[in-house]
């Protein structure tokens, strides 16, 4: 349940998801749909299966706080439009 709310409130308004609501006015709305959440959950798995093999070499805790700081790094760059 944790998972399901952390990533349903980071899609919201994400640019992929406004992307998808460009082409979702197309003729094909499902199609749409049905390729934006195949899209995701590709994602999602290569993000796990990833993560799955980072674990057997850096300790969660570190990649959380890796994590943390790259997000602040990139939060930072969006602000003064660097990136």
């Amino acid at each position: 349940m944790t998972t399901f709310a952390t990533i349903f409130v980071a899609e919201l308004g994400d640019k992929t998801q406004l992307a998808g609501a460009d082409r979702a006015d197309s003729r094909k709305p499902w199609v749409v749909f049905a390729g934006s959440s195949l899209a995701l959950v590709s994602t999602s798995l290569l993000g796990v299966i990833f993560a799955e093999f980072l674990c057997n070499f850096i300790s969660p805790d570190i990649m959380k706080k890796v994590a943390a700081v790259a997000f602040v790094i990139m939060g930072v760059l969006i602000y003064f439009e660097k990136l």
